[in-house]
């Protein structure tokens, strides 16, 4: 038996990691422009399509997969989503706010690797789901590249100087 519980807190996960990332990132526009970008960083407009298009097949996910999971499937995929958002959030925070560009890496790199295992056990809910967040987890992978690349060029502390 399903139940609407879990496919309530992730679609409230998803909303509350849009809006707050959303947020961060127009914090200090100015400093991210200024920044020294990564060779292989995509142009602003990929990131400006990616990000809606990773929050929808979040919520297309939850209203799909996890609510036909029954209680014991979706739970354990919620608690990882959960985790995974968290660290992303600290990403955005570190990054966005106080511009601790190393403190913020670390926590990407974590919430890539949580994405990753949410793809496995979404998977095992069912196989479509799974496959449909490996865009998701290959995006933050690549953004996890991206901090790291943002935090090799800062100064030692992991900030940037004037920020």
């Amino acid at each position: 038996m399903t139940t609407w519980a879990p496919t309530v807190a992730w679609l409230a996960l998803v909303v509350a990691f849009a809006g707050l990332a959303n947020a961060w990132n127009g914090h200090d526009p100015g400093w991210y422009a200024a920044l020294p970008k990564p060779s292989f960083q995509p142009p602003d407009v990929v990131f400006g399509v990616m990000w809606p298009l990773n929050f929808l097949l979040l919520l297309v996910v939850g209203l799909t997969t996890v609510r036909a999971a029954t209680a014991g499937q979706a739970w354990p995929a919620v608690g990882v989503l959960a985790v995974s958002v968290a660290l992303a959030l600290g990403w955005a925070w570190l990054f966005y706010v106080p511009h601790q560009l190393l403190g913020a890496a670390a926590c990407l790199t974590g919430a890539a690797a949580l994405t990753w295992v949410l793809v496995v056990v979404v998977g095992r809910i069912g196989v479509w789901g799974g496959v449909a967040l490996v865009p998701y987890a290959l995006w933050l992978t690549v953004a996890t590249a991206l901090a790291f690349a943002y935090a090799r060029g800062s100064s030692v502390g992991g900030s940037v100087p004037g920020a």
